[in-house]
This record gives structure tokens, sequence and C-alpha cells, in this order.
């Protein structure tokens, strides 16, 4: 049968019933027991004249809705037809209306009755182990029949947390038959949102949020923070770690060293930070790119005078402007357009710039940003750190040369 656009085709009833069943829509019905009324889908109809001008066209679409389905079985759909005589062929019934008047029915339309049985399977288990998780499953029941495998699972690792809250201990020494860190680790979105329904509020952190909180928010050890410096002043050295103090410390003890650092620099790039010069009273830190969490909360950054040295580029600023965030105070070094116009022989190109309002850069920086966000010099111009000239390095570390203040003589402490 061939029909205009506006007919109803068999195959359109599908992908009305498969979009409802996209959405969720029917198996939310089999978590929350509400009583299920008959649905009525979209139905394009003939028109009068079609009858007159196409009535064998229209004659095999009702008969297509019409036809058994394979078995002899009737269609899942119920039509309501309207009868009505026609001024040339008489008395006549079209349909009018098309229902579907149970889950069931609109299953078997889409051929998902093993997928329904599955998920009421679902629910079952759920109801009967972890009631409080129903609600979720009303509202994502297309993301729990996808792991209805791994369900069993689930339900066993929230059962070990409801029996250890706030554990303390790290995913890997979660005991659970069959469950091991990693599938924690895999399933951290559905299990945080199950853990939010069936721990008691004390269990939950609210300010730990996101995937990257999740051991924090349900009181999971968590890989400590860890900071990489170097010391550029012999006499701030630790005793017995040799010349090269290139030392790798967690968040924890860099937060309780002791000792007179007046100076950090943090740089983004590991050669130079290697090969940076010595500075009295002075360190120098590894960067982490926009990760800046490991400096949060070490009181003797917040009383030093902080150096920032990044790229010359939009995400070198849109960096330093993340990192005041955490250290206010922080400066920017080698990041003007004095630097940069001094080393046009190695200019490069930024892949994919960083064009955003950025509100704490000072006005000069804000004013080299704006230039390359606009392209003033050249397109996606970039000036990485490690192209910058040695002796350039060198002359800006000696302009900084005079003291910023007393402070007492000895090595930097290590946390005991």
């Amino acid at each position: 049968m061939t029909a205009t656009a506006p007919w109803t085709t068999p195959a359109d009833l599908r992908a009305q019933v498969r979009k409802l069943w996209d959405q969720g829509a029917l198996l939310r019905p089999l978590v929350t027991d509400e009583p299920v009324t008959p649905l009525r889908l979209r139905l394009g109809v003939p028109r009068a004249q079609d009858l007159t001008d196409r009535f064998d066209a229209v004659r095999a679409w009702m008969a297509a809705l019409t036809a058994p389905c394979t078995g002899g079985a009737a269609p899942p759909w119920r039509l309501v037809l309207r009868q009505f005589r026609h001024r040339v062929l008489g008395e006549c019934a079209l349909a009018q209306e098309v229902w579907i008047d149970d889950l069931p029915a609109a299953w078997k339309l889409i051929g998902a009755q093993a997928d329904a049985r599955r998920f009421g399977e679902l629910v079952a288990q759920t109801r009967a182990r972890q009631p409080a998780v129903l609600a979720w499953l009303a509202q994502r029941p297309m993301v729990a029949l996808g792991l209805a495998d791994v369900w069993p699972g689930l339900q066993a690792v929230l059962a070990w947390v409801q029996a250890h809250p706030r554990p303390g201990c790290y995913l890997r020494e979660v005991d659970v038959p069959g469950v091991d860190s990693k599938f924690i680790e895999a399933h951290r979105a559905v299990l945080a949102a199950c853990l939010d329904l069936c721990l008691p509020t004390a269990a939950i952190n609210p300010h730990a949020v996101g995937l990257g909180g999740f051991c924090q928010r349900y009181g999971f050890r968590d890989k400590p923070l860890r900071l990489r410096l170097r010391v550029l002043d012999a006499a701030l050295a630790w005793p017995g770690l040799g010349r090269d103090q290139d030392l790798t410390l967690t968040h924890a003890d860099v937060a309780q060293l002791q000792g007179p650092v007046q100076r950090v620099f943090i740089t983004e790039n590991e050669v130079n930070f290697l090969a940076f010069p010595p500075v009295a009273g002075s360190v120098v830190v590894f960067g982490a790119g926009y990760g800046f969490d490991a400096l949060h909360g070490v009181p003797w950054m917040q009383h030093a005078t902080v150096h920032y040295w990044g790229d010359l580029d939009t995400h070198g600023f849109a960096i330093l402007d993340q990192l005041r965030a955490h250290l206010p105070h922080a400066q920017s070094m080698l990041m003007d357009s004095a630097t940069l116009l001094a080393h046009r022989a190695h200019w490069g190109t930024e892949p994919q710039p960083q064009v955003r309002t950025l509100t704490r850069l000072s006005a000069a920086e804000a004013e080299v940003y704006a230039a390359l966000c606009d392209d003033h010099w050249a397109p996606k111009l970039r000036l990485e750190q490690e192209r910058i000239g040695y002796g350039w390095l060198r002359q800006a570390l000696n302009a900084l040369a005079a003291p910023v203040g007393a402070a007492p003589d000895g090595a930097l402490n290590l946390p005991t």
C-alpha cells in the first residue's frame, strides 16, 4: 500500500510506541504501581475526497490497520471506526482513533516483551532488597534495564555500604563476592544516585559532589592529592636527601611543612621545573594544568610570594585565572607582551584557544589575553614557556632578587 504522508501506517504506530518505550513510559508503571489507562496514539486518516479520488488506496490503508499479526492474532491496537454516508459510495466506515489498551499490548507491538519481563524482575528484586531505590528505577527505567546483568552486584555494594556507613577504607577493601574496586569505580554514578536514597543523611557528605567526590561523599578513603616540588635554595634543603631535592609529597604533608619559604614558583613544563635556576628562599612547584586542589589550604603558600609561569596563550591565562581562586595573591611571570614580542621566532599555534571571560586577571594580563583572543599579533598565537630563552628567565629572576622580607634561618622541616 502506498499512502500519502498524513495517513498513519502500522510502522508509524510502532514508531510512536517505540518512542514512549525509549522514554521509559512503558516500564515506569511497573515501579509505581499506578493504574495504566488506555493510550491513544496519533492517527492521520484519509479525507472524504480521498474516498472518491483514491478509493483503492484508502481500502488498502484500512486493510493494513486491521490485518492480523503473525500467527493470526489480532493487531495489538484497538481501532475506533467512524460511520458515515458518502455521497457516492453510500454507507462507509473509516478508522478515526487508535488505542493501546494495556502495557502488554504496547510491549507486543514493538517486540519488547522479554525486556519488560526482565525489568519486572529487577523491580521485584529491588522491592525485596532495597525498596528505597525504587524511586531511582522509576526515574531511570531504561538505564536500569541496561544494568540488568550487574544489578545484583550493585545491590550487594549498596547493602555493604549500608552495613558499613562511612567505612574509612579504600574501595579496594570492599569485600563483596563477585565485586571488585574496578566494578565500583565503573558504576559510581548509579551507585551514588542509589546511595543517596538508601543511606541515612548522617552517612553522606553533601559538600562532596560529582564522580570525583564519590569517596569523600560516602566516607571512603581517597587517593591523596600530591604535589611535586624542588628546593631552589640549599639553605632550605632537607638533610640526608641529596643535592637534587625533587620531592613528591601528599597534600597533608605539604600543608604541614615548616620553614622560611619566601617565594613559590609554579611552572607547567617539567623541563622548566627540573632546570629552574637556584633562587634564595624559594621552591618551584610542578603545576597540574587546571588542577590546583593540592595547593588549596597550604598555610605557608598563603604567606609566601607566589609566581605563576605558564604558556603565553589563552589556556595559560585561563589556568592563571583558576589558580587565583586558590591563591588570590599569585603573580604572573613571563606572561607579558614584552616576552611575547621578544620571542617572535618561537611563536607557535594554539590548537583550540580558550576564549571566555576571565575575571581574576590584572589589567595588564587582561590586555594581553584579549589581544590573543582577538588574534591581534597572529591567528591562534601561542608561545610555549619552554621556548623562552634561559637568559630571559634569569633576567626576570634577577629582577626579583630584592628580599621579600625577613625570615628566620633554617631548613624546611618535614612533618613528624
